[in-house]
């Protein structure tokens, strides 16, 4: 996955982030929101200022493929 940019995400004023019904209740979890222009912004939880990741929309898409067809499986032990 190809990440095309990364900034604070507290610039990132608009972007409505939210995490899975299933994070982690200490808050170790990862957040996302859409931005304008249908890219997708990746952050740590617990630092809500910190870098955030940006990535295509169908980079996204791609990841979350591999992840539903278990592609991945192999990365836990």
């Amino acid at each position: 996955m190809l990440v095309t940019d990364s900034l604070p995400a507290g610039l990132l004023l608009a972007a409505r982030w939210r995490k899975s019904r299933a994070s982690n209740p200490t808050g170790s979890c990862v957040e996302i929101a859409e931005l304008p222009g249908g890219s997708i912004a990746v952050r740590n939880s617990r630092d809500k200022s910190g870098p955030a990741l940006i990535y295509p929309r169908t980079a996204v898409a791609s990841f979350l493929h591999g992840l539903k067809n278990g592609e991945f499986d192999t990365l836990v032990s």
